[in-house]
C-alpha cells in the first residue's frame, strides 16, 4: 500500500515527537520560543515547534484529527492541482500553516522569555478548515458522538479560540489554533480563488435544513 503524503507527514511527527519525549535539551532547541527567536534570530523554531508534543496524548490527538482530515483534503488538492502540483501545495498547506500559526504568538511574547510552544495543532486546525471550505455541511461529530455542522462547528472553533487565546490560562497556544485556521483557508483560496466562490454556493445550496 503507498503511503500518501498526509500518512508521511504523521509518520515524521510521530517518530520526531516520540524521539524528543525523553529529550528535554531537544525540545528546548526546537520549540516555538518567541523569546529566543528574537534574541538569537532562531525562526526555525516556528516550523521545528510543529513536530514536537508533549507527550502521548497530545500527540495522538493531533495526529488522528490530521490523518481523519488531511487524507481528504490531499486527495482533493491532487485532483485540483494534478498529483505532482497537488502534492506540493498540499506540503506548503501544512509547512507555512505550521509557521504561520506561530507568527502571532511570536510578535505577543517575543519579550517574555516564559512563553514557549510545541505541537501541530496550528497546521492541524488549518487542515479541518480546508476541509470545511470543500464541505461546508458536512457533519462533524464533537466527542465522536454530538453531530454538528462543520461551518457550525469551525464559527464555534474560532469564536473559542479567539477567546480563549486572551483569556485562558491553561498554557494551550490557542491563537495558534485560530491564526493555522484562518491562514489555511486564506492559503487555499489564494492557489484557487475559484474556490471561495464554490464554498459560498455550496453555503447555500446544499444547506440541509
Amino acid at each position: 500500500m503507498e503511503l500518501g503524503i498526509t500518512e508521511m507527514l504523521i509518520a515524521a511527527i510521530g517518530i520526531i515527537s516520540y524521539y524528543a519525549f525523553n529529550q528535554p535539551s531537544l525540545i528546548a532547541r526546537f520549540k516555538h520560543w518567541p523569546y529566543m527567536e528574537k534574541r538569537n534570530r532562531e525562526y526555525y523554531r516556528m516550523l521545528t515547534a510543529g513536530f514536537l508534543h508533549a507527550g502521548w496524548l497530545h500527540l495522538l490527538i493531533n495526529v488522528f484529527v490530521f490523518w481523519m482530515f488531511g487524507s481528504y483534503v490531499e486527495h482533493k488538492f491532487i485532483a485540483l492541482f494534478g498529483t505532482l502540483q497537488g502534492s506540493v501545495n498540499f506540503i506548503l498547506l501544512f509547512v507555512l500553516t505550521v509557521i504561520m500559526a506561530n507568527v502571532p504568538s511570536y510578535f505577543r511574547h517575543n519579550g517574555h522569555p516564559g512563553f514557549a510552544a510545541i505541537g501541530a495543532s496550528g497546521a492541524v486546525s488549518g487542515i479541518v478548515f480546508v476541509f470545511i471550505l470543500f464541505l461546508p455541511w458536512q457533519m462533524l461529530y464533537l466527542y465522536g458522538i454530538i453531530p454538528i455542522p462543520g461551518i457550525i462547528a469551525g464559527i464555534l472553533y474560532l469564536m473559542y479560540s479567539s477567546w480563549a487565546g486572551k483569556n485562558s490560562r491553561d498554557n494551550v497556544d490557542h491563537s495558534a489554533h485560530f491564526y493555522g485556521a484562518v491562514f489555511g483557508v486564506v492559503f487555499t483560496i489564494i492557489l484557487r480563488p475559484r474556490l471561495a466562490l464554490d464554498f459560498l454556493s455550496s453555503l447555500v445550496n446544499d444547506f440541509p435544513f
